[in-house]
């Protein structure tokens, strides 16, 4: 396929690349210059505006928030007003329900189709191809995209016909992420003021009860305390759950400890934990416990 890549952060890079490597024809643009350049020196072509991205059968993009897919996509050479008809638009990001749809509206008024395929994974996943990716829209537009996804993650998930179904499942699946960082967080806290060592503890967990991934990679980053570089910055960590906040009070869907991890990521901000990972939230709890200092 001939494909425009628009976004190349420590996720998107890693996308593309494996999108290229799979053969594709890949155009990639960044507002940061200078990240294209691994990329070009194995065939990736570079955009020098958003327009010229999209001028093949697809362009993904894997942005950092709401604001940024606007800007790239309503701007007056932006998405819309560059990509021909029956082309597709693949928003890779997490963004809120509200956008999805005005994206799938807009996109559709514009004789365009739009798939929704936000994704689970780490930077790590995504330069391994291991995404878990989470594809909605109409059913002709995510088969065609089957081949960038395989490029990309390990398996693919259709899930309704609708894009912003896609964003929902993103959303309520970073909730419970945040959840488990939090209760593994506080249960740390816990024993570790025992005295109880926290790297056999998490072994007892991960090797027993909780054999999942998210607990054997989060519970090592929060006792190893490797919350820099983020893989996943606390502030869009933030921004996730006040979406997940938004779509619940749009659904009239209670979710008190949702309100509860809304406040954990604001103590993490208010104490200068901008540039560190989300899960640095789980730490807060040895601190309010008087084992670290905030």
């Amino acid at each position: 396929m001939k494909i425009g890549f628009i976004g190349l952060g420590r996720m998107g890079s890693g996308m593309a690349a494996n999108v290229l490597g799979a053969g594709h024809e890949v155009t990639v643009y960044n507002r940061t210059a200078g990240t294209a350049e691994g990329l070009v020196e194995r065939g990736a072509r570079v955009a020098p505006c958003v327009a010229d991205a999209c001028r093949g059968e697809a362009v993904v993009t894997m942005l950092a928030d709401d604001s940024a897919v606007e800007s790239v996509v309503f701007s007056e050479k932006g998405v819309i007003a560059s990509l021909r008809k029956g082309a597709i638009h693949v928003s890779m990001s997490t963004i809120s329900l509200a956008l999805a749809e005005r994206l799938t509206v807009a996109h559709a008024n514009a004789g365009q189709r739009f798939v929704a395929a936000p994704v689970f994974g780490r930077p790590e996943a995504a330069a391994a191809a291991k995404l878990f990716i989470v594809a909605a829209g109409a059913p002709d537009a995510v088969d065609a995209c089957l081949p960038l996804f395989d490029a990309m993650g390990q398996k693919t998930f259709p899930i309704a016909d609708q894009p912003k179904a896609a964003s929902l499942v993103k959303l309520s699946g970073n909730f419970l992420i945040a959840s488990v960082i939090e209760g593994l967080g506080e249960a740390m806290a816990l024993v570790g003021k025992a005295g109880i060592d926290r790297r056999r503890y998490l072994d007892l967990l991960t090797s027993t009860l909780f054999t999942a991934p998210v607990y054997k990679t989060y519970g090592g980053l929060i006792t190893e305390e490797k919350f820099e570089p983020p893989g996943f910055a606390a502030p869009l960590g933030h921004k996730d759950i006040r979406l997940t906040l938004a779509a619940a009070e749009s659904l009239r869907v209670p979710m008190p400890f949702a309100s509860v991890l809304h406040d954990r990521f604001l103590t993490l901000l208010a104490h200068g934990g901008e540039t560190l990972d989300w899960s640095a939230i789980g730490r807060l709890a040895a601190q309010d416990a008087g084992l670290e200092k905030v």
